[in-house]
């Protein structure tokens, strides 16, 4: 099976580090200088457990997204798309997905936010589409090393609902990794759950500046992260999603024990002057509570302090 990663950051080089244990065909779709180091030193790995791993560049083939229209060598040749990158990216990771893949291919999307798998079917057709969430946590330096500091599971998927034996071989694929993987049949659930984690998690982290661990040391910074959780809770059952029997504060802790080193992916962005997921993220949870009547003040503030963070730049 060849597999295609599109997105080879922190959780993109999870996967690949994983992937590479096992029988699959792997090309990494990345750009620029993580491009350039995938070619010429191969993924250095820091396993949760302690060991460093490293993946040669043999093991796998790099496309640099920024180099042009794919070869032929590539095009229309991947069994399986796996979109890690950046929601901002969407647009384009979608048009790579559906360069790659073959005509019966399919492409699992375990981006942040919302919106990205309809964007994504919308180009490929929703009976191709699987939706996962990971909780995996990882964080990279600026060298590329990927550090893999807690383990978790990947839940997913597919949109449109069915069953059938793709979704098979990608959940055994993906636990031939052993990265844990879990078939549900509710992908609003799997969406909305894994967005409660990120509100909760991702702007009070990058705002404080502090690895997830910080959140059970730091009383304030917990009851910032429970309350914009609590809102984006209130916003999906409100939009009929169901939660299940979740504890929300349960949930969080369970997620926060597992990578308590972990630099979440926006204090990653906020660090190296990125644009964030922000939008796609409180953002989206404020304009959906807008439409459902629902305030969610906690959620307003957050997106409007991470948008003044990556716009203070211009005005030093």
């Amino acid at each position: 099976m060849r597999v295609a990663i599109i997105g080879v950051g922190s959780i993109g080089g999870i996967l690949l580090g994983a992937l590479a244990d096992t029988n699959a065909d792997i090309i990494c779709v990345s750009r620029g200088r993580t491009a350039s180091n995938l070619s010429d030193m191969g993924l250095v790995l820091h396993t949760p457990e302690g060991s460093i791993e490293v993946v040669p560049s043999e093991r796998y083939l790099v496309v640099d997204s920024e180099s042009g229209s794919l070869s032929e060598q590539i095009r229309g040749t991947c069994d399986v798309a796996i979109i890690c990158g950046k929601t901002l990216d969407t647009p384009a990771l979608t048009q790579i997905a559906s360069e790659v893949l073959t005509p019966e291919g399919y492409a699992l999307t375990i981006q942040n936010g919302l919106g990205n798998a309809e964007i994504l079917a919308h180009r490929i057709g929703r009976d191709r589409v699987f939706v996962g969430s990971i909780t995996h946590a990882a964080w990279r330096n600026s060298e590329g090393v990927v550090h893999w500091v807690g383990r978790g599971c990947i839940t997913f998927g597919a949109l449109d609902g069915s069953e059938n034996n793709k979704a098979e071989y990608l959940l055994n694929m993906l636990n031939d990794a052993d990265l844990n993987a879990v078939l549900s049949d509710d992908i609003q659930q799997i969406i909305w759950k894994k967005l409660l984690i990120n509100v909760a998690i991702n702007p009070v982290c990058a705002i404080a500046g502090v690895r997830n661990g910080a959140l059970l040391e730091i009383n304030s910074l917990w009851q910032q992260s429970m309350q914009a959780m609590r809102e984006a809770a209130i916003v999906a059952r409100a939009s009929g999603v169901d939660l299940g029997d979740i504890e929300l504060e349960t949930y969080l802790r369970d997620v926060v024990v597992i990578s308590p080193e972990n630099r979440c992916s926006m204090l990653q962005d906020i660090m190296a002057g990125r644009p964030t997921e922000i939008d796609a993220l409180c953002g989206a949870v404020v304009l959906r509570g807008e439409a459902e009547g629902i305030p969610t003040p906690c959620n307003a503030i957050l997106h409007g302090l991470i948008k003044g963070i990556e716009n203070s730049s211009k005005f030093d």
